[in-house]
Order: structure tokens, then sequence, then C-alpha cells
């Protein structure tokens, strides 16, 4: 039933903001088209410290973030001009394309709203034939987001097409990323017809083929099987999946299917060829100062 679990670990996006890394991992680096996915907190800080939250000005290339909170909000700034907060139930879809930059702000009190800042980051690996595509950003409010529940079940399509949901967001390959809750004793199957699905235990704990898993796990199946997924508590899942693009090389943000690309990123971001966010350019992250190759099989980067 399954290829891999995955367990998250530890990383820092800024000086005060620790996150759960779950991709890429040594052993599966990707999930579909999915190439990193983080999940940050819950965080709950003093007003005094949002500060420390923040993640300065940074680049990429070769894909497209996807943004989704469960709690709080975050204000993005990026080169293309674009100010937006994001709160909980929306998407922020950025694709990076041939190049952007952008931050993510903790300016508002209103971002400790109910007491946890709690949030989900992914990023989508691009298609070889989009990768230089011109980058671009939309923010997709909740009713554009279409929500199916049945006794035991609630889940929002953020993205793609699974369960026979569709959406507006606008994928650059087939795939799926769903918002599950599950209560306990609920019975749950996977989308049909891809071919990497995997789950991610949010919350709570669930059970497959009489073994358990809890928060902070990524359960990759095992193509052509239709496992049952049985919530053991109260249970967020966060489904993702969809087509193989083939190999990607990672180095830090940066994302390509050719190790020149990445060295040309490099560059572009040493010598401030990759604008700054117009209304967000007074600091920044600088590229790593490491000697480290593109490596599509090495050690994740820490990324951000």
């Amino acid at each position: 039933m399954l290829d891999l679990v995955i367990n998250a670990r530890q990383a820092s996006i800024s000086a005060g903001f620790d996150v759960k890394r779950i991709l890429p991992f040594r052993e599966r680096r990707m999930v579909g088209p999915f190439v990193f996915m983080d999940h940050a907190g819950p965080v709950s800080v003093p007003a005094s410290q949002l500060q420390s939250l923040d993640v300065l000005p940074h680049p990429h290339i070769g894909l497209s973030t996807v943004s989704y909170l469960f709690g709080g909000q975050v204000m993005h700034r990026d080169s293309l001009g674009v100010e937006q907060i994001i709160r909980p139930g929306e998407v922020n879809w950025m694709t990076a394309g041939s190049g952007i930059a952008h931050s993510e702000r903790f300016e508002d009190p209103a971002t400790l709203a109910g007491g946890q800042l709690e949030m989900i980051q992914t990023w989508v690996a691009l298609p070889e034939a989009d990768e230089e595509t011109a980058p671009s950003f939309t923010n997709y409010q909740p009713q554009e987001l279409p929500i199916f529940t049945e006794p035991g079940v609630w889940m929002r399509l953020i993205a793609g097409d699974a369960y026979g949901l569709r959406n507006d967001v606008r994928t650059h390959s087939p795939l799926f990323y769903l918002h599950v809750v599950l209560q306990p004793g609920t019975r749950f199957g996977l989308p049909q017809g891809y071919q990497e699905r995997g789950a991610y235990v949010a919350k709570g704990q669930i059970e497959v083929a009489g073994h358990f898993y809890s928060a902070g796990q990524l359960l990759v199946f095992t193509p052509g099987q239709d496992p049952v997924i049985i919530a053991r508590e109260a249970t967020t899942l966060m489904l993702l999946g969809g087509e193989q693009l083939g190999p990607r090389f990672i180095w830090w943000n940066f994302v390509s299917s050719r190790k020149e690309r990445i060295e040309q990123a490099k560059a572009d971001w040493a010598a401030g060829r990759i604008a700054l966010p117009p209304t967000d350019n007074h600091d920044f992250i600088p590229l790593p100062q490491d000697k480290s190759r593109p490596a599509s099989s090495a050690a994740p980067e820490p990324l951000s």
C-alpha cells in the first residue's frame, strides 16, 4: 500500500520561525509535481515579536508556490508589485517561471488571530515547456474553492481535480491538492486516476492497512493501490499528488530540469538581476555562500 513514510524534520525559514519540512526528502524528492512542502506552526508569539517571523525577499524560478493557512494571516509582496494578505481558506498561487522575488511579512497583530498562526506551503514544479513562463500571482478566495461534505467528512479542493470537484485555480500539469477533515471512525479513499498520491497528516491519527500514522507524517502510496484511510481521532489531512514531470534539480529556492539554469539563477540573484518587491526592497536574503552543486539525489538544502 505504501512506498514510503516521510517524517517531518525541523527547518528554519527565518531567524525566529521554525517549520516542519516534509519535502524534499533524501529518498523521495517529489510526489507528482509537488517538490516541496512545509508545515509552519501552530505558532503563538507576543505581538512585539512578530517581526522575528518575517521571511525577507528571496527569489524563485521554475515553480509555483502555493500558500494555504489554517490560522492567522500573512502579507505577501513580490517583484510584480503585488501586495496581498492571505487569510485562512484562501490560496496564494505564485508562479515564478523565469524568475520572481517575494517576501512574507507578519506585520499586523491580527496575524495571530485566534492565538495561533498555522500555514502549509508547497511548491509545484513546472513542466519543462513552462519553466520559463512569465511570472504571475493570483489570490483565490474561499468561495472560489469548492467544498464537499458528507457524514464524517469535510474537504476543500485547493487545486486540480478530485472526487468530481474542480475549480479555476490555474495549474500547469494534472494534479490534486485538498484540505480534508475527518471525524473519528470515518473511512476514506484516495482520489483516482493519478500516478502519484500522498497524504500528509497535519493533525490527528489515521490507520492504513492495520498501521497507525500521526501528525507530521507524509504517506506516499504505491501506484495502482486503493487503500482505505480510517480516522482514529479527529484528523486533518492534506492530500496531494499528480502526474510525474521527470527529475528536477533543487538548490535553495530554485527548481529546474537543467543544472545550468540553476547556476544562471544563482548568478542572477547575486548580481541583482532579479528585481526585489518595489515596496519591500530595503533588505533581502543573500545567496547562500556554499559550494554545493544542484542535486537531484543529495540531502535537501535549507530552503525558504
